[in-house]
């Protein structure tokens, strides 16, 4: 009956240790208002390199398709 007793609280420690990394997301993302990568979106005349990028992609695609 010990070994099932160790073995459960092994598997406990390893389930808290595999579910850590949700645990601080969640209390992260709590936490700062629903923001917890904090403001990722461009506002008003400030540029965004990812938009700009995903811009220059999608027409570098789109010139890609019309040659054909």
């Amino acid at each position: 009956m010990g070994g099932v007793v160790e073995l459960w609280v092994v598997m406990l420690l390893i389930a808290a240790a595999a579910f850590a990394p949700l645990g601080y997301f969640i209390y992260t993302f709590t936490k700062a208002n629903a923001k917890p990568f904090g403001e990722i979106e461009p506002h008003g005349d400030s540029p965004s390199v990812v938009n700009d990028f995903a811009e220059k992609a999608i027409k570098y695609v789109q010139g890609l398709l019309g040659k054909k």
